[in-house]
């Protein structure tokens, strides 16, 4: 048997494949991501000599530990961009499944990544019709994530209407969370209602602290696991259980991200409604001009703010650096102390400038970094970067996300019910 784990964006698709055997996950037979599969806008008027918009989608891959291959996929513009991609992918796995366990291997479940699963759902579930329209009701908390992942799902029931989806949701590692923590200070009605804090990345989070769990025994203790990509957050957790997060109520609390706010004082969105703003003014700029890009003016990328001079870059990068520090600070206050902090995601697992940072200001603490280790750090591997002697250990974990879904799949298809 094998798993299917997907991950659906507003323009991408990431998947990985994992062989089944007797209960246990493989290393994944095949790793990819479709990108550009923007939804053709018609309101774009075509030129008929020169195209205005592009219909072709993009495909890296590595299939059976191979070397990664690149593809061009051409679209029509009557052609659903994900059916397509996903028509695509179904000739990978059929020649990768046959090339790896011959007619005895065949796809027993696909599993999706959902960011959202509100107070509904509380652990991931097989996905039914009521399961779809409940969680679409759920889109205007997640409206970057949850409606692409639900149109995602959508599609891959088009392809594989027989095979057996599964939801894994990213609140759900947080609902260990106390009522001090996912309350905020407003009337009960509203509270009684699911306004509330969730937390997110909880995936990210279940990976990291199985892999710390397996690597060492500081992880039982008091850790600040940091998941840090275009999308970020903290979390505590005391025993590999999370106690406290960053992100609440939607995904954009807390930490400053790629092009998204973090938190802001709520009194400048009454001050923009006052100036004429609408709702879905404030929510494109909050979710979409905001953060690194909004700040530097230039890019949400890490990358290209460490390559750029300009005094907005740098700040930018500052003020994350500041964000970070002060979240960090504001855990280590809730969890009593801290044990171990552990850095994930893209720019948490590749950026040694912002890790050197962020332990430089939070030496105090006990974090003795090895500025060696650090720098090496920027590998596919997990790694300790302090020094033995240090009372905080630091790591760099990279993150699976689609490991973690796949096991709740084989979790909930293969036992007994």
């Amino acid at each position: 048997m094998a798993v299917l784990s997907v991950n659906a964006g507003s323009s991408s698709l990431k998947f990985a494949l994992y062989p089944l055997d007797t209960k246990v996950l493989g290393l994944p037979l095949l790793v990819g991501q479709f990108e550009r599969l923007e939804a053709f806008d018609a309101s774009i008027s075509v030129s008929t000599t020169k195209p205005t918009q592009s219909r072709v989608a993009s495909l890296k891959y590595n299939f059976l530990g191979k070397s990664q291959m690149t593809l061009e996929i051409p679209l029509s513009l009557n052609e659903d961009p994900f059916d397509a991609a996903i028509k695509r992918l179904k000739i990978l796995i059929d020649e990768c499944l046959s090339q790896s366990g011959g007619s005895n291997r065949s796809l027993s479940a696909i599993t999706h990544r959902v960011v959202h699963g509100g107070s509904l759902y509380k652990a991931s579930i097989i996905v039914t019709r009521d399961v779809l329209t409940q969680l679409a009701s759920l889109n205007s908390l997640a409206p970057l994530h949850q409606p692409h992942n639900i149109a995602g799902i959508e599609s891959f029931i088009r392809s594989f209407p027989s095979t057996i989806q599964v939801a894994c949701f990213d609140t759900s590692f947080h609902t260990s969370l106390s009522d001090l923590e996912t309350n905020f200070a407003i009337e009960k009605k509203l509270t009684d209602s699911g306004i509330k804090r969730y937390g997110f990345h909880g995936l990210s989070y279940q990976y990291i602290s199985q892999q710390l769990a397996e690597l060492t025994q500081r992880s039982q203790g008091k850790a600040i696991l940091a998941h840090l990509g275009n999308g970020a957050s903290l979390c505590a957790t005391r025993e590999h259980k999370s106690v406290a997060t960053t992100m609440g109520f939607s995904a954009l609390d807390g930490l400053m991200m790629g092009t998204r706010s973090g938190s802001i004082d709520p009194g400048v969105l009454l001050y923009l409604l006052g100036e004429g703003w609408n709702a879905k003014e404030i929510e494109t700029s909050l979710y979409k001009k905001s953060g690194l890009f909004g700040v530097s003016g230039l890019s949400a990328d890490v990358r290209t703010l460490r390559e750029s001079k300009e005094e907005r870059a740098v700040f930018a990068l500052e003020l994350f650096t500041h964000r970070i520090i002060k979240e960090m600070g504001a855990l280590t206050a809730v969890l009593g102390g801290v044990d171990l902090i552990c850095f994930s995601g893209g720019i948490g697992e590749h950026d040694s400038v912002l890790r050197a940072a962020v332990c430089k200001h939070l030496a105090w603490l006990g974090i003795d970094l090895d500025n060696e280790l650090n720098q090496s750090a920027n590998v596919d591997r997990s790694m300790m970067i302090s020094h033995k002697e240090s009372r905080v250990q630091v790591w760099v974990v990279p993150t699976d996300e689609g490991r973690v879904a796949a096991q709740e799949a084989v979790r909930l298809t293969q036992s007994p019910r």
